[in-house]
């Protein structure tokens, strides 16, 4: 059964929280680019770069990434890996990148995106921006912008829900066994 955390009100106060900060620590919004881990950190790279936009009058260019390819959990000898469109849209040499992605959990993920952007370019600096940090770190990987830490036990699940995929915003808590 799960439980819900947080729901549309409060995903939306987490968002924009985690906007200012970005555009705090960064000093404006001049050279970044957010890039969305696909499929719900794209959706919610779009909801930063809005409200980017409404505070700053600019936009900042918001790229998708695709890391099926990279992620070392994959198994070759079943069926090939779906791979979906990597569209940055942007040039991201020299840039300031903001990697979003919606969980951070052992930190797999993030190290498989870090290798899909090197091989599209070399960034000045990329960030970690997540709307979830659950903990269990399996490698060395933080967050510089967390909507809410939600510790959890192993037996836990995280379920980030988006309005553009899932029909409606929120966050849920569920035991799995």
């Amino acid at each position: 059964m799960a439980k819900e955390i947080y729901d549309s009100l409060a995903m939306k106060r987490a968002l924009t929280r985690m906007t200012y900060e970005i555009i705090e620590k960064n000093k404006g919004i001049d050279n970044l680019v957010l890039v969305g881990i696909k499929t719900r950190g794209v959706y919610l790279a779009q909801r930063i770069a809005e409200r980017m936009k409404q505070l700053e009058g600019a936009t900042v260019p918001v790229g998708a990434l695709d890391i099926t390819l990279y992620r070392d959990d994959r198994n070759d000898d079943l069926d090939a890996p779906i791979v979906r469109d990597t569209e940055l849209g942007v040039d991201i040499e020299d840039k300031h990148v903001i990697l979003v992605y919606d969980v951070l959990f052992t930190g797999r993920t993030i190290r498989a995106a870090l290798d899909a952007i090197m091989d599209l370019g070399r960034p000045q600096k990329i960030n970690l921006a997540v709307l979830v940090d659950r903990g269990h770190r399996e490698l060395p990987i933080r967050a510089d912008f967390v909507g809410k830490n939600i510790p959890t036990a192993m037996n836990e699940e995280i379920s980030v829900y988006v309005e553009e995929v899932d029909g409606n915003d929120g966050i849920d808590l569920k035991k799995m066994f």
